[in-house]
């Protein structure tokens, strides 16, 4: 049996991206964004939660909110590498950014937008489990811009470098790594407590646990359907090695069976070349 997690974005979604859980994506916000003191925040409503679409391109379920200053936040859990974590990021915060700028508005209206990515694996061999990415200049490193800022939290980092809790984020990363319930209960964090008992009712709830399954089991499959791909293509490849091999070895007219023995191909295969 599969135990769910806040690492499943379909749950992350679920407790951070809801209007009535306000408070715990504040909370959480501030804990990955101390310099900023968040009055409130809006919760983008458009992004539907109530999909049972799956599909990794077409289920994709943001969490998007807007400060009282139209600073904009993106959050995404992301449970595997698909080696584009990167690519895929400065994707979502440009196009936020896009759709931020109104028509008759110019430039200088641009919105800041910050990217947040909680990560259950690793990007960066070095350098923290919280890593924050700016656009900079060459000259002695001075930041371009303060409007475009990516956020990378990489959770096995936090597991392996964080032996105690200490301050609100180290908090809400227990909580979402969720390695440890008896850890998790000692947190005094109010919020935290909240999330725990919305997690609680989610996993209890059949249908919610349903589409939590569904989307595992969508992952999985994908991670299955590209190494499948993958091994495909590599036995393919050394398939065609094996006849290009075979073909010119008759061209110096030597014995099939020598080739059977060298290539592992067929009688048959050979003949047909």
């Amino acid at each position: 049996m599969i135990t769910l997690k806040p690492t499943n974005d379909y749950l992350f979604k679920r407790i951070f991206g809801r209007e009535k859980n306000y408070a715990l994506l504040k909370d959480l916000l501030e804990s990955i964004l101390p310099h900023l003191k968040i009055k409130s925040l809006t919760i983008n409503q458009e992004v539907s939660l109530e999909r049972e679409l799956m599909s990794d391109k077409l289920g994709i379920l943001d969490i998007v909110a807007t400060l009282e200053d139209n600073t904009i936040i993106n959050i995404e859990m992301q449970v595997k590498n698909h080696k584009n974590t990167i690519d895929r990021s400065i994707f979502y915060e440009s196009r936020l950014i896009h759709e931020n700028l109104k028509q008759s508005e110019n430039y200088s209206k641009l919105p800041k937008t910050i990217g947040i990515w909680i990560l259950n694996f690793e990007i960066f061999n070095s350098g923290p489990f919280h890593e924050i990415a700016r656009l900079k200049r060459d000259y002695e490193n001075i930041v371009l811009t303060d409007k475009f800022e990516l956020h990378y939290i990489q959770l096995p980092k936090f597991r392996k470098k964080c032996k105690r809790i200490s301050t609100k984020l180290e908090e809400w990363l227990t909580f979402i790594s969720h390695e440890n319930l008896e850890e998790i209960k000692m947190i005094e964090n109010e919020y935290i407590q909240k999330a725990e008992e919305e997690l609680e009712y989610l996993t209890g709830d059949e249908a919610e646990r349903r589409l939590a399954f569904l989307r595992e089991k969508a992952i999985r499959d994908e991670v299955d359907a590209i190494s499948t791909a993958k091994e495909e293509g590599i036995e393919q490849g050394q398939k065609q090695e094996k006849f290009l091999i075979a073909k010119k070895m008759l061209t110096k007219n030597i014995d099939i069976k020598t080739i059977i023995e060298i290539t592992g191909l067929t009688k048959s295969e050979i003949e047909n070349l």
